[in-house]
């Protein structure tokens, strides 16, 4: 049995880069099970296909979550990148929600600002059935054919998801996060570390969400400080650091004190 989460989680599961063609059928798939079907969060009549997508899907990484022995789909997110020819475009959060706190926005690159989006489980990878309708796994239903170990591991799937949009700002030269956050996943986030920043005021996006941003060594650094064995999981164990990062500056330290 694995004694951290990294291992745990690559026991029962595998993070899958979408992209080919027909992974991101199982993508679109896949939302439109978590945010038609199951959660409502769109009318299931505008996808006579039973595939949500959108004119973002063609400037976004897609990742998938696969559970190993079923084969099944567990997960999905997709990083919204800025547009290649065109920086100043406005991204959903943007044109959703109103912005209000243009002093920590100023000093951005839009070259470098993504935004989190679909991020989403499905209910049969979720735990306490109280909370199939939330979006993140902070918890859900339990099925038979799942053993206890399994099972233990669902709560590690948000965090997957997260590592996914880490190993894609790493990969895409990303270094800010817009998200639309649900106070519950503000509150989950928040206690590992993760502190995001309000740019504006509650807004009707999606369901009741706070715009939010946050800098990735921010983010990676909050955790670092309280969870290191999160942080393995979220940067595949110091694989995806951004310069600037206060482990990747004590690496480079360290690394130059060996050589001394």
């Amino acid at each position: 049995m694995a004694n951290n989460i990294i291992d745990a989680f690559n026991e029962y599961f595998e993070m899958v880069p979408a992209i080919s063609d027909e992974l991101k059928h199982e993508v679109y798939k896949l939302r439109y099970q978590v945010f038609c079907i199951e959660n409502e969060v769109f009318n299931s009549e505008h996808y006579p296909d039973d595939l949500e997508f959108d004119d973002y899907d063609r400037r976004s990484v897609h990742y998938l979550i696969r559970h190993r022995k079923s084969g099944e789909y567990a997960a999905t997110t997709r990083l919204i990148l800025p547009a290649a020819n065109n920086p100043e475009k406005l991204f959903p959060l943007e044109l959703h929600c109103e912005i209000d706190n243009f002093a920590v926005l100023q000093p951005i690159n839009r070259k470098h600002l993504g935004e989190v989006s679909r991020f989403g489980v499905s209910k049969a990878f979720k735990k306490r059935k109280n909370e199939a309708h939330t979006l993140a796994v902070i918890a859900s239903d339990q099925q038979d054919h799942f053993t206890l170990a399994e099972r233990r591991t669902f709560s590690y799937i948000a965090l997957a998801l997260m590592a996914c949009h880490i190993k894609a700002c790493y990969e895409n030269d990303i270094h800010y996060l817009y998200a639309g956050a649900e106070l519950s996943l503000l509150r989950f986030v928040s206690a590992l570390g993760i502190h995001f920043t309000r740019i504006g005021p509650l807004a009707d996006f999606h369901g009741k969400r706070w715009p939010s941003v946050i800098k990735i060594t921010d983010l990676l650094d909050g955790v670092a400080e309280k969870n290191l064995d999160i942080w393995n999981l979220l940067t595949n164990k110091g694989c995806y650091l951004q310069a600037g990062s206060i482990v990747e500056k004590q690496n480079h330290l360290f690394g130059t004190i060996r050589k001394l």
